[in-house]
């Protein structure tokens, strides 16, 4: 697949956002300061299942130091649209009090589902928590929530590949695709 070429997922089409190179520049930059940030630390990683998986691999990999990985199942969606309540489909298996914490998100739009999970995350008493998002939506923020690193802040349309879904198809496309006006 070309970088500029529309694609078609189910019954809807998208336009290049991002390409990979973009994409896999970018995500070095932030795996480079989250080394820097947690030098001589151990974090762990927590990873937002689905969509954050992908993401969440280039980004551990580019970090350079000692580290874990952990996975949490949260979702919010259905189609294009937020469902408005978070349902927790697989829970954390790590013991988190008095460690350093780095949440990878896919993407933070209305920031309601890291909002839920960061509250959720705090009252286990970690040392620190520091939230990752690939993408976030600004125009679209309804919830509070501190994010310290971003790959791409972007409009409040709806967003394929590197891991993002549309009914569960186009998470392998290694680019960025956003829904087409028409």
């Amino acid at each position: 697949m070309q970088p500029d070429e529309t694609v078609t997922i189910l019954d809807l089409t998208f336009t290049p956002l991002f390409s990979e190179q973009k994409v896999q520049a970018r995500v070095r930059e932030l795996g480079t300061a989250l080394t820097d940030r947690f030098a001589g630390q151990k974090p762990l990683f927590i990873s937002i299942l689905s969509g954050a998986f992908v993401f969440a691999s280039d980004l551990i990999r580019s970090f350079k130091g000692d580290c874990e990985v952990g996975f949490v199942k949260l979702s919010s969606y259905k189609g294009t649209q937020s469902t408005g309540s978070i349902q927790t489909v697989m829970g954390l298996e790590k013991e988190i009090a008095g460690r350093h914490l780095i949440v990878v998100e896919d993407i933070v739009d209305t920031g309601r589902t890291l909002h839920y999970f960061l509250n959720l995350l705090e009252q286990q008493r970690p040392a620190s928590i520091c939230a990752v998002t690939f993408l976030r939506k600004p125009e679209a923020a309804a919830f509070p929530v501190q994010v310290d690193f971003v790959g791409f802040d972007i409009e409040d349309k709806f967003v394929v590949g590197y891991g993002l879904d549309y009914e569960g198809w186009g998470r392998n496309l290694p680019g960025v695709y956003q829904l087409s006006a028409g």
